[in-house]
């Protein structure tokens, strides 16, 4: 009995101590919810972050607003004397103003927030309760008593101040000739020419049938030659999705739409040519392709001939093509090759083919890095290598044909920094006179004065808010400061930005660069839990460069974990082999590079606990975050995974295909998610939206059948009427606490319980 006793007395202590532990540890809803606000809590707490500038007096000066904790300020800048200052006597034209309308006006919370200066900047001009107002720069004597009546209309911006876009160029695909003189229709899957001027028509093409029918006619600018396909349609198979909580009510809804997975046939494309002369037909000589749509054809000005592109669908050719008009005859101008893949589909270094000196800069990587290069576009010769070196160009700013110079975009090129920061150079058709017109260490954004003889360089790192300037647009040289942005309150709010951090990849030698954010209350003596963000999608780099007030990672941080993100290996925005890596092995995602740059950080900072590393991801981010778990068991213990996609066979076929080649091989199946279900270790939580669009919801379904038949214990969550998402509100809720439970080892919060 006494036994019996002490033994029941023991159990109630123990439960009592695990009640206490538990009571003691566990994350809060207030947790929770300081992690939740903390976006709110920075900000507006930056300013003189951004600059707008207003251009005037022929371009050679502008003013821009400055935005302050205390109200706003209006600065005025002259580029030929290099001199920045205030547009005018903030506090004057504050009490003018007062005086004038009788009310009570400060110099830093003026009631406009646009201005002109007018003759030289002698009068200052700006709206006010739908009137107009004048003030002299002198006297500050208000030059419209009263002020002159605005008639309320919308205007139109300044298309110069318009953010840049890089957009696509449309496909020229007229049907009415240039000299308005024919239309081609079509009918009965065959081309027709028509008379504008009369009735006649002419049948121009004579075997088209469903299987094989004509479409997609260009124009020769003379008006002699229509260029079009004979197209035999290739698959055209749906992928389905079932939306199961209609907005409306009802029974639940199927959708589906036609989606080309990797293998799926395309269309076959065979070019012909039809003389508006004639009506004959000529075949261009060119063998038919597989096509993912159709390449844009750029006409010489006499249209006798044009060029167009041929990507081959194993991503390891890419030509460029001329074509006789006259003949049909064809000849290749440039052929591009790689034993892995030339970057089609993802190439931010698009040709330019220079009409007037029939050239074309041409990107390539045949010498291992990104690189311009000069061909005749008539001969095909290869006239130089524009830009070498060990670095590679991000984007083809400008081309001035006249002054044969480019303006570009390019990373690695300054030693001693992260190869990722973007700055902005100059250098000639022949590779001469390179400048780099954005020297300041970070990563730069630039905008250029109309006349583009001035450009404010903006620029700025993950721990250091931006810097403004004002250069030369010709050599870079400093014009004047113009701006630091004021982080002051910021900071006082309790601001800890991520850290960048480099170490060796896994051949020792290559750089790895990314980031690691810590909570604000870090307590070095303690091990806490690491949590890396993966997306390695290899059509890009995605560690964050540039400034941010705030970023989720540093949220999720603050509940009690190590965050860290770097670009591993396969990634783009590096060397030729730094990026072949994914070639067929997206399964690989770069994690040996990332387990040893973890490690590298660790064994720097002895609170990180590689005992405990977990990884989430979306996307292509949600298949490496599930591969991690089943491929690298010994170092990943937790994935949360949204959206992923889990098998390459199952995804969009011209990213796949990319990637992992062209035909389908084995190595797909041995990459599978799917195949390798079996593998699983750790804890894994799989997420995705019912109507994605983007990655079939099937593969996550299909990778949870695997994970069920393989006997593993997962979660999964679906979420009704959700597309290509990591879940939003909710799915951030379900992604902490399966790591504050996993990796933590606490109790989450009972959201099922009332809130106190």
């Amino acid at each position: 009995m006494k036994n019996i006793t002490i033994a029941r007395m023991s159990a109630f202590v123990f439960f009592i101590m695990v009640w206490f532990q538990v009571s003691l540890f566990a994350i809060s809803r207030d947790d929770y919810q300081r992690a939740e606000k903390l976006r709110e809590t920075y900000s507006n707490k930056v300013f003189k972050t951004t600059i707008q500038p207003n251009w005037f007096d022929g371009n050679q000066k502008f003013w821009y607003r400055n935005n302050l904790k205390e109200g706003k300020e209006f600065i005025l800048v002259d580029c030929r004397q290099g001199a920045r200052g205030p547009a005018f006597d903030h506090q004057r034209l504050a009490e003018a103003l007062s005086t004038v309308l009788s009310k009570t006006y400060v110099g830093q919370n003026l009631p406009f927030n646009t201005i002109e200066l007018l003759e030289g900047g002698k009068i200052l001009q700006f709206e006010l309760d739908g009137r107009r107002w004048r003030f002299g720069l002198e006297t500050y004597e208000c030059l419209t008593p009263g002020g002159e009546a605005v008639a309320e209309q919308k205007q139109e911006p300044d298309p110069s101040q318009r953010p840049r876009q890089r957009t696509r160029r449309p496909m020229q695909n007229t049907t009415i000739s240039p000299d308005r003189a024919w239309e081609v229709v079509t009918k009965e899957h065959n081309l027709y020419l028509k008379s504008t001027q009369d009735s006649r028509e002419f049948r121009i093409s004579h075997d088209g049938d469903p299987n094989h029918y004509y479409g997609w006619p260009n124009w020769s600018p003379d008006s002699k030659t229509i260029a079009a396909y004979q197209i035999q349609p290739g698959e055209n198979k749906p992928v389905h999705r079932i939306e199961s909580s209609p907005k409306d009510g009802g029974r639940a809804l199927l959708h589906f739409n036609n989606y080309l997975l990797p293998g799926d046939r395309y269309d076959i494309l065979e070019m012909n040519l039809f003389s508006t002369e004639t009506k004959e037909r000529i075949k261009v000589d060119d063998q038919p392709w597989d096509a993912f749509g159709v390449p844009r054809l750029r006409w010489a000005k006499d249209g006798k001939s044009f060029l167009f592109e041929h990507p081959y669908r194993s991503h390891q050719r890419l030509t460029v093509v001329r074509v006789d008009a006259a003949t049909g005859k064809s000849s290749v101008i440039i052929d591009e090759r790689s034993e892995t893949f030339v970057n089609i589909n993802y190439n931010p270094v698009q040709p330019q083919y220079l009409n007037e000196t029939d050239e074309i800069i041409w990107s390539s990587e045949r010498d291992g890095w990104l690189h311009l290069y000069l061909y005749d576009s008539k001969t095909g010769q290869l006239k130089n290598q524009i830009t070498k070196g060990n670095w590679i160009v991000r984007e083809i700013v400008r081309v001035d044909e006249k002054a044969r110079t480019i303006e570009f975009k390019a990373s690695g090129m300054e030693a001693d920094r992260d190869p990722y920061y973007i700055q902005y150079y100059r250098i000639g058709f022949d590779g001469s006179g390179l400048v780099c017109l954005t020297p300041g260490h970070g990563t730069h954004s630039v905008q250029f004065s109309p006349d583009r003889s001035v450009l404010i360089d903006t620029y700025s790192r993950v721990d250091m808010p931006p810097v403004h300037e004002l250069r030369k647009a010709d050599n870079g040289d400093l014009i004047c400061e113009l701006e630091k942005a004021d982080a002051e309150e910021l900071f006082k709010a309790g601001w800890r930005g991520p850290e960048p951090f480099c170490a060796k990849g896994r051949d020792g030698k290559t750089d790895i660069w990314g980031v690691i954010w810590r909570p604000r209350t870090l307590d070095e003596s303690k091990k806490y839990p690491i949590i890396e963000d993966i997306y390695a999608g290899p059509q890009d780099s995605f560690v964050p460069k540039s400034w941010r007030d705030y970023d989720s990672n540093q949220s999720l941080a603050e509940l009690g974990f190590v965050v860290v993100q770097c670009d591993g290996m396969g990634t783009r925005n590096r060397s030729k082999a730094f990026h072949d890596v994914c070639w067929k092995n997206l399964a690989d995602a770069g994690l040996p590079d990332r387990i040893l740059w973890i490690k590298a950080a660790a064994a720097k900072y002895a609170y990180m606990d590689t005992e405990r590393v977990g990884i989430f991801g979306t996307s292509a981010g949600g298949q490496s975050s599930t591969g991690a778990v089943l491929f690298h068991p010994e170092f990943y213990k937790v994935a949360v995974s949204s959206c992923g996609c889990h098998d390459n066979r199952m995804d969009k076929s011209y990213w796949n295909e990319q990637w992992m080649g062209y035909p389908v091989g084995p190595h797909y199946e041995q990459q599978s998610n799917i195949t390798n279900a079996d593998k699983l270790q750790g804890h894994l939580l799989l997420m995705v939206g019912e109507l994605d669009d983007n990655v079939p919801p099937e593969s996550t379904f299909r990778l949870a059948d695997a994970l069920i038949k393989a006997k593993k214990e997962f979660e999964l969550v679906v979420l009704p009427g959700a597309g290509h998402t990591s879940g939003d509100w909710f799915g951030n809720r379900k992604r902490w606490d399966f790591f504050v439970r996993h990796l933590l080892g606490e109790q989450t919060p009972d959201w099922n319980a009332a809130a106190p």
